[in-house]
């Protein structure tokens, strides 16, 4: 039997701003949702959404004789922001690719735990078991909002056989209210309410999407050429939002300025030079040249 508390403080010493420990099961209702989402086509083209559904409703699936889910919040926050008339990246992407920063601290975290840990890596429903694990509620931007992080998280997950002698209370309650300012402010009418239409969104049409990136939604990105955070900066709850102490999320001052023409005339060397690690190394130069509005 692991000390729960124990955990906790194990956590928060290795950076972690919030963390929580569920109960290993089966989530139906949220896989029902997944479902009723897929069927609609507003996964895109993006294809592995479609595949290994029976694990993200049963996360045992994934580890044998898993018995507990340990989730954490990473804040990335960085009020910086990138000068007008530049394209536009994601704050998320500003620094080193959080799968590498969060996964180390995640198996720091778990120790001589059995088990697997996860971010953003596998078919796991992070923000339903983030909520199970008491971190926040699932907003109208289809985002995980925690009352005092507010959006900008990533989140870490721990699915391990060792049982605790406590767990965290699931976060029940939606502070979302009557608020609609992230739906009303998507500019492509992306967003309605809990879900989001990836056909329509600009972070899938310039990250994950490999065909054609239609003028009418690049005019509407507004000069993002890498993600979009316009529901999460238009949301109450990210007023207070602190700036993160990460020093592998800071960002590069020559990365902020690109303008666009510098995109233009990059080649794959100083491409490799300026990304190497981070998230738009994935997503490749020249696909981030296409997604620049001429």
């Amino acid at each position: 039997m692991e000390n729960y508390g124990q955990l906790i403080t194990e956590g928060m010493s290795l950076g972690f701003n919030a963390i929580g420990v569920t109960r290993a099961e089966a989530l139906p209702e949220a896989a029902a949702r997944l479902k009723c989402w897929l069927e609609k086509g507003c996964q895109a083209d993006m294809d592995y959404m479609t595949r290994n559904v029976e694990k993200r409703e049963d996360i045992r699936l994934l580890v044998e004789n898993a018995r507990s889910v340990i989730v954490t919040l990473t804040n990335y926050y960085n009020p910086c922001k990138q000068p007008d008339q530049v394209p536009r990246i994601a704050r998320y992407a500003y620094g080193k690719d959080y799968h590498i920063v969060v996964k180390e601290r995640l198996r720091k975290l778990m120790g001589k735990l059995e088990g697997r840990c996860f971010v953003d890596s596998a078919p796991v429903l992070e923000h339903e078991w983030a909520k199970k694990a008491g971190l926040g509620w699932l907003g109208k931007n289809t985002l995980l909002i925690n009352k005092v992080w507010g959006s900008f998280c990533f989140i870490g997950v721990i699915v391990t056989t060792a049982e605790f002698d406590s767990y965290s209370t699931p976060f029940e309650n939606n502070y979302c209210g009557t608020c609609s300012r992230c739906i009303e402010a998507c500019p492509t009418g992306a967003l309605s309410v809990s879900q989001v239409d990836a056909r329509k969104c600009i972070s899938y049409n310039t990250i994950e999407n490999k065909g054609e990136y239609p003028e009418t939604l690049k005019k509407l990105a507004g000069g993002r050429i890498f993600g979009c955070d316009i529901c999460q900066e238009v949301c109450p709850w990210n007023k207070m939002a602190q700036i993160h102490h990460v020093p592998e999320f800071m960002p590069d001052n020559r990365v902020m300025q690109l303008t666009a023409a510098d995109w233009r005339e990059m080649d794959a060397s100083i491409f490799l030079q300026l990304f190497k690690n981070t998230p738009l190394e994935r997503t490749g130069l020249d696909h981030l040249k296409r997604n620049i509005l001429i």
